[in-house]
C-alpha cells in the first residue's frame, strides 16, 4: 500500500476462482483484457486487491496455471491471512487480533465427532482455517451444533458455507469483510482511504465483502444462488450492489463502466492500431499496446503490411539499442527485421503476451523510464523477463513517443529452458 504517494483513485477488492478468473475460459480472454486495462490506466493510482477462500500454496499454485497480475494485497484462507505485495510480506497485526479466543486444537478436537464432516486437503488447512466438504442437506443442522459446541468451549468463532459444498471454521473476527473493513481502517489512518471501492464476488463467502458501508459491489452473471438470494433478502434496495450481465471478469470491467468509476475499455478492445496512441503522451499506454501488436502481429491477428512495419520503425529512435535477456545486443533493424519474419509463427496456437506491475518514472523534461515485467505463454510454456525501456517525447511530433533503448533480463532463472524465438 506503500506503493501510491497518495490515495488510491480505486480500490478493486475480487474474490479469485469464477470472479476474476473463468475456469470455462481457456483462453483467458477476460483476464487478459482486464490486466490490459488494469496496466494501462489503473496501476500507477489504484490498489488491486484479491480476496480468496484460497491458502497460500493454493494461490500460488493458481498464479502459475493463470496470468494473474501481481496484485498489491492478498487477502487469502477466506480472509484469516493478510500479504503484501510480489514478497507477500504478512500482516502480522491481523494474525495477532484473529488470535483471540481461537484455539485450533479445539476445533479439531470437535469437528472430528462429526462424519458429516469430510477434511479438505492439507493445502487448505490454515493456522485459522479448519475447512471442510459437506453436503448441503447437512450443513445447517451442523453448523448450529457445532457453533453451540465451541461456544461452550470457550470460542468465539464463525461458520461460513459457500459454493454449496465448502464449510470453513474461522475465528470470529475473520472473514472476507472483515479483512477489508481493516484494510480500509489501516488506508484511513495512514490519511490514504481510497476514492472509491469496488468488490467482486460469485459465492456464499464473499457476502461479507458487500456488507461493508459505502462500497460499490459486482456479483459476476455466473454467481452462485447463495448470493444471489443473500443479496434479495440484505441488499435490494441498495444502488451500489449490481448483477452484472457478464461473467467474472468481463462482469468487473461491466461494473467499472455503470458504476463510472474510470475507464472501462479495455486496450485488448481495440484492435485499430491507429487508435492506441490516444490524445495524451502516455508512455505506459503506449508499453501496454505495443506488446498487444506483437501477440497479434505473431498471431496474424493484423496485416503483415509496409504500413506497420513503418509505423514500427517510427516509434523506435534510429539507434535504438535492445539489450536481449540472454545478454546480447541488437540493434532496433535487427530486431524489426526479425519480427517481419516472425509473422504468423503463432497462428492458431494458444500463444498471449501481457505485462504486469507497469511503472513510469518521469527522469527529464519529456523522457519517461518505464518498467514491466513481460510475459509470454505458448501452450503450457511460460516464460517473464523485467523490461526497462527509456522513452522521450518527440520534439517534431505533437503527442508522440519515441524509443530510445530497451533492456531485458530473465526473472525465472538461469537454468530454465527459453524460447528460441523471444523477442522484444
Amino acid at each position: 500500500m506503500d506503493r501510491l504517494n497518495g490515495s488510491a483513485r480505486l480500490m478493486i477488492v475480487s474474490d479469485l476462482d469464477s470472479t476474476m478468473v473463468d475456469h470455462e475460459d481457456p483462453e483467458d480472454v477476460s483476464l487478459l483484457r482486464f490486466n490490459a486495462l488494469w496496466e494501462a490506466h489503473y496501476r500507477h493510482d489504484s490498489l488491486l486487491v484479491f480476496s480468496t477462500g484460497r491458502s497460500p500454496a493454493s494461490y500460488k499454485q493458481l498464479r502459475k496455471e493463470k496470468p494473474l497480475l501481481t496484485p498489491d494485497i492478498a487477502v487469502m484462507s477466506v480472509g484469516t491471512e493478510i500479504a503484501y505485495g510480489d514478497a507477500m510480506l504478512v500482516d502480522a497485526g491481523w494474525e495477532e487480533i484473529l488470535s483471540r479466543k481461537w484455539n485450533r486444537d479445539i476445533v479439531v478436537e470437535e469437528t472430528a465427532k462429526f462424519p458429516e464432516l469430510i477434511p479438505q486437503a492439507e493445502i487448505d488447512q490454515r493456522p485459522a482455517k479448519v475447512s471442510f466438504f459437506v453436503e448441503k442437506v447437512n450443513a445447517q443442522r451442523i453448523i448450529d451444533v457445532l457453533s453451540e459446541r465451541l461456544e461452550k468451549r470457550g470460542l468465539d468463532i464463525k461458520i461460513i458455507y459457500s459454493s454449496g459444498t465448502a464449510l470453513d471454521v474461522l475465528p470470529r473476527g475473520a472473514g472476507k469483510g472483515q479483512a477489508l473493513a481493516y484494510l480500509l481502517k489501516k488506508l484511513e489512518s495512514d490519511g490514504k482511504p481510497p476514492a472509491n471501492t469496488l468488490v467482486c464476488g460469485d459465492s456464499g463467502n464473499d457476502t461479507e465483502l458487500f456488507s461493508i458501508p459505502e462500497v460499490y459491489g459486482v456479483m459476476v452473471s455466473n454467481a452462485q444462488e447463495e448470493l444471489l438470494q443473500w443479496h434479495l433478502e440484505n441488499m435490494k434496495s441498495n444502488p451500489k450492489i449490481i448483477h452484472a450481465t457478464q461473467r467474472c471478469t468481463a462482469g468487473i470491467i461491466e461494473a467499472i463502466g455503470r458504476f463510472g468509476l474510470g475507464p472501462n475499455v479495455s486496450p485488448r478492445d481495440i484492435m485499430d492500431f491507429q487508435k492506441w496512441n490516444g490524445e495524451n503522451v502516455n508512455p505506459v499506454y503506449e508499453v501496454v499496446n505495443f506488446y498487444l501488436f506483437y501477440e497479434r502481429w505473431r498471431c496474424a491477428q493484423v496485416q503483415k503490411s509496409e504500413h506497420y512495419l513503418q509505423k514500427l520503425k517510427s516509434m523506435f529512435y534510429p539507434l535504438c539499442s535492445f539489450i536481449h535477456p540472454s545478454g546480447t545486443e541488437w540493434s532496433i533493424h535487427q530486431c524489426i527485421d526479425t519480427m517481419e519474419r516472425l509473422h504468423g509463427d503463432r497462428q492458431g496456437k494458444q500463444y498471449k503476451v501481457w505485462v504486469d506491475r507497469v511503472s513510469s518514472a518521469q527522469i527529464g523534461s519529456g523522457s519517461w523510464l518505464v518498467k514491466c515485467n513481460k510475459w509470454e505463454s505458448f501452450g503450457a510454456e511460460r516464460y517473464c523477463c523485467l523490461t526497462t525501456i527509456l522513452i522521450s517525447s518527440k520534439a517534431d511530433v505533437p503527442n508522440a513517443l519515441v524509443w530510445l533503448h530497451m533492456h531485458q533480463t530473465w526473472l525465472d532463472g538461469p537454468d530454465v529452458k527459453h524460447p528460441d524465438t523471444w523477442l522484444f
